[in-house]
């Protein structure tokens, strides 16, 4: 049974890695052989590798809740669910899929997970690197804010593609008319997305001095 879920987180972290490397790879050859022109067609080349990623990504919470992950729960939550609300906004809005923004969003994600699912594998075989160990919990977390920063932007620059819903009547004794205006909760989304951020990091940085602590005794002892 452990060398299962050893095969199988292994797995994981390896399709994962895999499919990152495929899509920043993709994005640079096309920037070098297309230039600019390329940032319009980035979701269009990628954009089916990404969703499959980022659709996985949420097994993560259920490796962290089994065990399997030892990682805190609260920050890859708020991980997982932005990326994957913002991927879907974006699937559904042809309109932003051409943006250069997007562009920038994707290399962020791209060199955020090759940063850690190569950390992630070197845990799993027992062979830990104090670089990547450097990499993962130091030079990750201001990527991360500035991927989040940009997840903001491309919310922003969303917000004149989006239309708000026809009214919704129900019936319950009485008619009921309810107007839902998505850009208005869109723009309620950006203070949740910096606080889930906010706390993200501060958890991010506990688990950082942690990891890092654990590293210095281990050193200590040899």
């Amino acid at each position: 049974m452990l060398s299962f879920r050893l095969a199988y987180i292994f797995s994981y972290n390896l399709f994962q890695f895999c499919g990152h490397t495929w899509i920043l790879a993709n994005s640079i050859a096309r920037f070098l052989t297309f230039g600019r022109d390329a940032l319009a067609d980035t979701f269009y080349s990628v954009g089916f590798v990404m969703s499959l990623c980022q659709l996985l990504s949420i097994l993560e919470l259920f490796h962290i809740a089994d065990g399997i992950e030892k990682a805190r729960l609260l920050p890859r939550f708020v991980q997982v669910m932005e990326k994957n609300i913002l991927l879907i906004m974006v699937i559904m809005l042809e309109e932003i899929q051409s943006k250069p923004v997007v562009c920038v969003l994707f290399f962020l994600w791209n060199i955020l997970d090759l940063l850690r699912y190569p950390h992630e594998l070197l845990c799993v075989l027992d062979t830990p690197s104090i670089a990547m160990l450097w990499i993962r919990y130091t030079l990750w977390i201001p990527l991360y804010i500035l991927s989040v920063a940009t997840e903001g932007v491309t919310i922003y620059q969303a917000l004149p593609y989006i239309e708000p819903t026809p009214p919704v009547s129900c019936t319950l004794n009485s008619t009921v008319s309810a107007h839902i205006h998505l850009p208005f909760l869109l723009m309620l989304y950006l203070p949740v997305l910096a606080l889930g951020a906010s706390v993200t990091v501060w958890q991010l940085l506990k688990e950082r001095r942690h990891h890092l602590e654990k590293w210095n005794k281990k050193m200590k002892r040899k």
